[in-house]
C-alpha cells in the first residue's frame, strides 16, 4: 500500500487528522463517506480515506468478501504508519471500519495504537439484523478494554443497533466510550420522508459531534 491509495480532503487550519475507513459493502468513494469527509473538513478535521485491500480488489473488478477482522486490523496498523504525524490522529470508521478501529485500540499490543488519539465510529455494527437474537455482546466484549476515547455516532433507527435495542447497554462499564444518538437516522443516517431532517443534515450533525468530541477529549488536554 502507498499514499496513492489515500483520498485526502483538506481542511482550513486543521486541528486534527482523521483516517476514515469504510463499511463492509461500500468503498470510501461512496456518497455517504464523501459527504462525511467534506463535513468533517468544514469542522477543521483533515480527512484521509482509504480502502482495505479486499475492497480495492473489488473496485478493480475482482469481487472479494471482507477479509477476516485480524487481517483488517493489520492493514489498519499499516495505514497509520504511512500518515504524517504533525496533527493529532483519529481513526474514524463507517460500521465495520469503526469496529476494526475499536478492536485495534483495545488490543494488548499498545505499540499498534501509540499514534492514535481517539476513535470515531459512524454507525457501529452492534449486531447484524439477521442475528438480533444473539444480542450485542459479541461486538462489544472488547469495549471494557478500550485504551483510548471512542465516540459512537448512531442513528436512532439503526438496524445494527438502534436506540430501542440499546436501552439496556452497560454504558457505565465502558468508561472510554461516548454514545451520541442522531434523530430519525438509520445505519446510513438516511431518514424517512416524513421526518424533518435529511441524511445530509444528519451527516452535518455527525461531523459537528465529532468536532465537539475532539475539543473535549484531545484539544482540552
Amino acid at each position: 500500500m502507498n499514499s496513492d491509495f489515500f483520498l485526502k480532503t483538506s481542511a482550513d487550519k486543521p486541528v486534527a487528522r482523521m483516517l476514515l475507513l469504510h463499511g463492509a459493502g461500500a468503498p470510501v468513494q461512496s456518497q455517504y463517506l464523501t459527504l462525511l469527509a467534506q463535513e468533517l473538513a468544514l469542522q477543521g478535521i483533515e480527512v484521509w480515506r482509504v480502502n482495505f485491500a479486499y475492497m480495492q480488489k473489488s473496485l478493480q473488478g475482482q469481487k472479494q468478501p471482507p477479509s477476516k477482522i485480524a487481517v483488517l486490523q493489520q492493514e489498519l496498523a499499516a495505514f497509520i504508519k504511512q500518515l504524517p504525524n504533525d496533527l493529532s490522529l483519529l481513526v474514524g470508521g463507517k460500521s465495520m471500519g469503526g469496529r476494526v478501529a475499536t478492536l485495534l485500540v483495545a488490543a494488548e499490543d499498545e505499540t499498534a495504537q501509540m499514534s492514535i488519539s481517539a476513535v470515531c465510529c459512524f454507525g457501529y455494527p452492534f449486531c447484524p439484523p439477521a442475528k438480533k437474537a444473539q444480542g450485542i455482546s459479541s461486538r462489544t466484549e472488547h469495549f471494557s478494554r478500550l485504551k483510548l476515547p471512542v465516540l459512537i455516532v448512531q442513528g436512532e433507527r439503526d438496524e445494527f443497533g438502534g436506540k430501542a435495542q440499546l436501552l439496556e447497554a452497560p454504558l457505565t462499564s465502558w468508561p472510554q466510550l461516548s454514545l451520541h444518538w442522531l434523530p430519525f437516522g438509520d445505519h446510513d443516517l438516511t431518514t424517512l420522508k416524513k421526518h424533518p431532517m435529511s441524511q445530509q443534515q444528519l451527516i452535518q450533525l455527525a461531523a459537528g459531534t465529532c468536532r465537539d468530541f475532539i475539543n473535549a477529549k484531545i484539544l482540552a488536554n
